[in-house]
């Protein structure tokens, strides 16, 4: 991709970004829920992102957006995201998650900063019974990410994600794909694959 189109693309993302992420959410709408129970074991491990609300801190990535979740010899989850940039390199960030719903385990309050008392922002609403593909979505709905094990997902599997984002209270069509090596490669609205 050129440099004027990689601008072109991250201006546009930038301005949808922010805009969702200042939107304030509904006052009549049903809190987020989430999965009955999360198999943390299971959920650690490397993802890739394949389609998400875009936010003002990955506008950087371009291309093969990944988290990589561990835990942490105090039991907390160690969360690592990486991506291809616009211009080629590499980008990551490093931060923590820490349970908030000892219940159902899938509610999370992820930081990158030494926040002493984070909020939940990470909440799993949908997820596969095999753990090939998650869906997570913040309290706000202004965030969301569509996760998975491959680079690419079925037209079924595509089929219960859209089902399992409008299950959520989300538009589909606010999520954008993310080109993927070996998946999708272009970005466009969900609601139109």
């Amino acid at each position: 991709m050129n440099s004027n189109r990689a601008l072109r693309a991250a201006s546009v993302m930038a301005g949808l970004g922010i805009a969702l992420a200042t939107a304030p959410a509904s006052a009549q709408a049903e809190p987020v829920t989430p999965i009955p129970r999360l198999e943390v074991e299971r959920y650690l491990g490397d993802w890739r992102q394949l389609a998400a609300i875009p936010q003002p801190f990955n506008l950087v990535c371009a291309r093969d957006t990944r988290a990589n979740y561990s835990l942490t010899p105090n039991g907390d989850i160690a969360v690592r995201n990486s991506c291809t940039t616009w211009w080629g390199g590499g980008n990551e960030i490093a931060g923590v998650a820490r349970v908030t719903d000892p219940a159902t385990q899938a509610q999370l309050a992820v930081s990158f900063r030494d926040e002493s008392d984070p909020r939940t922002n990470y909440v799993v609403t949908a997820i596969d019974p095999d753990y090939s593909w998650a869906l997570v979505v913040n309290p706000e709905r202004t965030a969301g990410f569509v996760l998975a094990r491959a680079a690419a997902l079925s037209a079924g599997q595509w089929t219960d994600v859209r089902a399992a984002i409008a299950a959520a209270g989300v538009d589909s069509c606010l999520f954008l794909t993310s080109p993927t090596t070996g998946g999708a490669a272009e970005i466009a609205p969900l609601c139109t694959r």
